[in-house]
């Protein structure tokens, strides 16, 4: 019976998704410019925009930050695959090309909240709602959502996130280290300026920062992470209930770390209806 369901959902995704998704369009993110410059000039962010028909437009958008430990992008399985399973329920997905920070976190930070002020500035011609918008991230790049999530302000700030085996601590007993030091930079050793690295570290545990207006929140992961452990999810998330922040949490007891949107996850189709489900629950 889950061999047929499995076929049925499949096919229909992809039928959904041949007759509701517009060909999608790439733009540059900064086209006269980017706010913080990169060390790295050839590293360019863009945005990738799937957009639902626009008669099935709900009005929602979907802003993707793949993972990659902030040292290259997942693009495909955690972006661009992504986009006919949401374009299919009217919602817009806009892939993110972000910058990598080269121990400067300003640049994914920047492009981060540029992507979702751009979303809203093309709110009237992509039929989007402005306060409708929300971020999703993988891995190294559920850090750089969950840190829009807790630390944007005014229109950079999303309505809510998706988290799938999110790197949010940087607390370096917990973190992913390779995240942690492309984000932050390798500790330094004099003392006084240490003391302000280890104030960075607690600003970008975002686990930390969660408050009462921190935004509804999916979370995803799987129990036997090696990469990133399950405690960064685990916590966020114990958080966000503390603070009266609606929350959804699935740990998977196998799959690793970076399924994404690959079928050969043991529990793919489960994480795609209880995604759905979440979805339509608000």
């Amino acid at each position: 019976m889950k061999y047929v369901r499995n076929i049925l959902t499949t096919a229909l995704l992809t039928l959904s998704a041949t007759i509701f998704a517009q060909k999608p369009t790439t733009m540059p993110l900064w086209p006269n410019g980017p706010e913080v410059v990169s060390s790295d000039g050839n590293d360019q962010a863009e945005l990738t925009v799937y957009l639902p028909d626009a008669n099935k437009a709900t009005g929602r958008a979907v802003v993707c930050c793949p993972g990659g430990g902030y040292s290259h992008l997942a693009m495909d399985h955690e972006g661009h695959q992504w986009a006919p399973f949401f374009n299919t329920q009217g919602i817009a997905l806009i892939v993110l090309k972000y910058r990598m920070p080269h121990g400067n976190r300003m640049v994914p930070i920047s492009d981060a909240e540029e992507a979702i002020k751009t979303v809203r500035s093309h709110a009237t011609e992509w039929h989007i709602n402005p306060n409708d918008v929300g971020i999703m991230g993988f891995s190294a790049g559920g850090h750089l959502a969950s840190t829009i999530a807790t630390h944007a302000k005014d229109n950079a700030a999303p309505n809510f996130q998706i988290l799938f085996y999110p790197v949010v601590t940087m607390d370096p007993g917990f973190t992913h280290k390779g995240s942690h030091d492309n984000f932050l930079g390798k500790a330094p050793e004099d003392k006084k300026a240490l003391k302000e690295y280890k104030k960075l570290e607690f600003e970008f545990s975002n686990d930390l920062q969660v408050n009462r207006t921190t935004p509804r929140a999916f979370l995803a992961l799987s129990d036997d992470d090696k990469a990133v452990p399950a405690a960064n999810g685990f916590n966020y998330y114990q958080q966000l209930y503390k603070h009266d922040v609606p929350a959804s949490i699935h740990i998977y007891p196998t799959g690793g770390h970076g399924w994404g949107y690959r079928e050969t996850f043991a529990y793919h189709y489960e994480m795609v209806f209880e995604l759905k489900a979440w979805l339509k629950s608000f």
